[in-house]
């Protein structure tokens, strides 16, 4: 215990506290899912240093299993040459005056790194040396009684949504859990200390005083006390991530959030608690214990960076690996476009033109639709189109963001009543329609009260039992359904077609500014005296039952949520005759037989549905009936290159085929539904040119980028800052899925029970909110389905655009420099990688 008493408020408490707390990332609700990469605050360090740090202080493993590189190798998926590469380099990036014992590591020393368990230091908490008897059988471990006790304080007060009782929780997180805890009669009794109640009368009223409270009792050196409190918010890693995201969310709006902050005062609380608890002797015990333990962290972390630097190499030496072939692909005979035949290209034009998501999934079936329809191009664009919208289901206030977590919505959208070509909607039907969905959904909360509340709750069960027996009986016997619309629910069906999601309160001159926008960051510009009859915007979502990570399917940067809204209003915008009229004016007309159609990639299906098809004109009609021949010879053959990965028959018909991947979405007990986005490592931001025809295996983004028409940079700007980090995000949600899936993945989803509604899973009935994803989206029960591998970016630019962009952003500087994702671009026709500010050959 620290004999110095510190002031109060003192600045280096104040300091340490958010230090620790912005090292937290955030992690978003289950209905809006976006993938994070849970080390994104620390970006500032070099991989090996965080792997290092947070191994020590936290028992994380940033790389992946060695088990896992030994199988790799193995299985001849890294060869010696590959090895050899990596420890090349790795040691030609030491500069001389850091140069460590990596650069002397052989190739038989990492081999042989392979053999044995990583050990790596330990700095323990004061809970961990307090906690020290090993006859736990008649009690719970204080970490586990801790972690579950304020795993419930947080989803009881957290809870919007799924409880019907509401306890009072005006005060803020710290008091509502001082206040709870002096009500829990059990928890003492379950931690083996009766007469715990008695230390809860020294608690500190205010989350400061805790912070202060603590840090002082403590007696650590101050330039620990940062790590310290962060390996402190570790121990409720997934409260602390839910807590950031509110942060993230008030900081969107330009406020701030303090709830991460009386997290981080409940936790350190319990230790002083239980130290209250303890007799003296042992108190002083663990004191001197927990003080040399940390007053030698210095020398733990760089014992702990010294055993992870075989790691280092294995990692990078499997991301060669993948990159070498990548990399034949891409510069084999006749698969890198000239500008010549670029341009030749250009001056025809496509019978029809499909802009799809970035997304993994869209590589194989643009790629099949370009074998499937001469004359058929595809392009790439971000999944939310260019619109940064948020969307209001017609006649409710669930209001949601269709856009980046990256980025705050600027443009509203709705539903609006849009009578096919040849009606006419009656008056009032807009308002008689959300008075009809109104009443249902009043229907709905009805039933549900009288299935919950106690008074009436088995009377219900016994009235209405029978009612239960068809959802049963496809719980047991699922059979092909079609994809919810879930913006439709409580619509009479008659009129669900006719509610189109259209942009609100822009003027004429901001829709065209916007329309011009997104066909210049498609790549469609340069050619709009070439559009299409038909031009599909393709947006993406997913399709499963029972499923608790269902929006995680759905667009892992879009808040999870599907891409037919964006699409559809984007398609009315583009097909309005006032915007056209617009863009006719600026030199830039679109030809007045191209019709933008919205569809929708069903990618547990693949399937693609069209949307607002009643409104095209009969010309549009008769090119879109032309082409649905190819759109089903696609869908069937993407199903067929999938099947073997979800354990179907390849050779099935086309038919028979699509049932069973219907059925398997309509199966409520299927909990690999499809693999999302494994396998994810590459992202091209290039002209289609530079990767048609080259069979990528669902592994990259593809962003269409041309070159030629940005030539100060200004789009390739906000392609390095928005879907490239939105991509960096996905490949690291997947990447710590993998090497940590007890902390940074959700664990087995077979024993998830939701809490709050949508905040998150326990695994089990309580514990630390489980944040990341399931075992299941990245296992198949005897094999990892994805392979953790930092992305590879591969830009069509000259290497000074890109440079000049890098300076701009320290975020860049970080995500390059400290070796966080690879990066490539194209020289002519061979191939660069940027290392450490310089460029050089492959």
């Amino acid at each position: 215990m620290s004999n110095t008493a510190l002031p109060f408020p003192c600045p280096q408490v104040e300091a340490a506290c958010a230090a620790a707390c912005q090292a937290m990332a955030p992690a978003w609700p289950l209905d809006q899912a976006i993938a994070v990469n849970p080390h994104w605050p620390r970006i500032g360090m070099t991989v090996l240093d965080v792997a290092a740090r947070l191994g020590v202080i936290a028992r994380v493993q940033v790389f992946p299993s060695r088990a896992l590189y030994r199988q790799a190798w193995q299985e001849g998926r890294v060869l010696e040459q590959d090895l050899q590469q990596a420890l090349q380099r790795l040691g030609a990036n030491q500069d001389a005056a850091q140069a460590t014992s990596l650069v002397h590591l052989s190739l038989q020393q990492c081999l042989q790194a392979l053999d044995g368990p990583l050990q790596l230091p330990h700095l323990p908490l004061l809970l961990d040396v307090l906690d020290d008897d090993t006859q736990h059988q008649t009690r719970l471990s204080w970490r586990q009684a801790i972690t579950h006790q304020v795993g419930q304080t947080c989803a009881a007060y957290f809870d919007e949504h799924q409880a019907d009782w509401h306890p009072e929780r005006t005060q803020g997180l710290y008091a509502f859990w001082c206040d709870t805890l002096r009500h829990d009669h059990g928890i003492g009794l379950l931690m083996g200390l009766p007469q715990l109640g008695r230390a809860l009368t020294a608690l500190p009223a205010t989350r400061q005083e805790a912070e202060h409270w603590v840090l002082q009792r403590l007696g650590l050196p101050q330039a620990v006390w940062a790590d310290y409190l962060e390996a402190v918010l570790w121990t409720v890693n997934g409260w602390a991530s839910w807590c950031a995201y509110l942060g993230w969310q008030a900081k969107l709006a330009g406020g701030e959030d303090q709830h991460l902050r009386e997290l981080l005062a409940i936790r350190l609380a319990w230790g002083a608690i239980l130290l209250d608890s303890t007799e003296e002797a042992k108190a002083q015990q663990a004191f001197v214990q927990l003080q040399t333990a940390w007053g030698q962290a210095a020398q733990a972390f760089a014992q702990a960076k010294g055993q992870l630097q075989a790691d280092e190499v294995w990692q990078l030496a499997m991301e060669l690996a993948y990159q070498r072939q990548l990399a034949q692909g891409l510069v084999g005979v006749g698969r890198v476009s000239t500008p010549s035949t670029t341009n030749r290209a250009a001056t025809l034009r496509p019978k029809a033109q499909a802009v799809f998501c970035i997304d993994v999934r869209s590589e194989p079936m643009r790629r099949a639709l370009e074998a499937a329809g001469p004359g058929l191009t595809t392009h790439g664009f971000a999944g939310f189109f260019g619109v940064p919208m948020a969307y209001t289901p017609l006649g409710t206030r669930a209001t949601r963001a269709q856009l980046p977590g990256l980025l705050a919505p600027t443009v509203q959208a709705s539903d609006a009543i849009v009578p096919p070509a040849g009606c006419q909607a009656a008056p009032g039907l807009s308002a008689k329609i959300q008075q009809a969905r109104h009443n249902r959904f009043a229907w709905a909360a009805q039933a549900l009260s009288a299935s919950r509340w106690p008074t009436s709750a088995f009377s219900f069960v016994e009235a209405s039992g029978m009612a239960y027996l068809h959802k049963l009986r496809q719980l047991l016997n699922p059979t092909p359904q079609p994809r919810p619309q879930d913006d439709a629910h409580g619509i009479p069906k008659r009129y669900r077609p006719w509610c189109r999601p259209q942009l609100l309160g822009l003027e004429v001159q901001g829709q065209v500014e916007l329309a011009r926008q997104v066909l210049h960051g498609t790549g469609l510009k340069a050619s709009t005296a070439t559009l299409a009859p038909v031009v599909m915007l393709v947006g993406h979502g997913s399709q499963s039952r029972n499923n608790a990570h269902a929006a995680a399917l759905d667009c892992g940067a879009c808040c999870g949520q599907s891409g037919d809204p964006n699409v559809r209003a984007l398609a009315q915008l583009l097909n309005s005759p006032q915007v056209r009229q617009g863009l006719q004016a600026e030199g830039q007309g679109i030809p007045p037989d191209t019709w933008f159609v919205p569809v929708l990639h069903n990618t547990t299906t693949d399937e693609l549905t069209a949307f607002d098809t009643d409104l095209m004109p009969a010309a549009a009609m008769a090119h879109w009936q032309t082409l649905q021949p190819a759109l089903a010879k696609a869908g069937h053959g993407v199903r067929s290159e999938r099947a073997q990965r979800l354990g179907l028959n390849p050779q099935l018909g086309p038919q028979a085929l699509l049932q069973h991947y219907q059925r398997r979405a309509s199966d409520g007990a299927q909990n690999r539904p499809e693999w999302g986005l494994a396998g994810n490592a590459a992202l091209v931001m290039a002209p289609r040119q530079r990767t048609q025809g080259v069979v990528l295996a669902g592994r990259c983004f593809l962003h269409d980028y041309h070159p030629e028409t940005d030539p100060e940079g200004s789009l390739l700007e906000q392609l390095m800052t928005a879907p490239m980090v939105v991509a960096h995000w996905i490949n690291w949600q997947y990447y710590a899925s993998v090497c940590e899936p007890t902390r940074l993945g959700s664990g087995n989803k077979v024993l998830h029970n939701v809490v709050g509604g949508c905040l998150g899973v326990f695994e089990g009935n309580g514990g630390d909110l489980r944040i990341g994803l399931p075992w299941q989206s990245v296992h198949n029960g005897q094999h990892w389905m994805h392979e953790p591998l930092r992305l590879t970016v591969l830009i069509d630019a000259p290497a000074q655009r890109i440079d000049a962009i890098v300076a701009k952003h320290a975020s860049l500087q970080h995500l390059l420099g400290n070796g966080w994702l690879h990066l490539w671009c194209w020289q002519d026709q061979a191939l660069q990688r940027w290392e450490h500010g310089r460029w050089s050959a492959l």
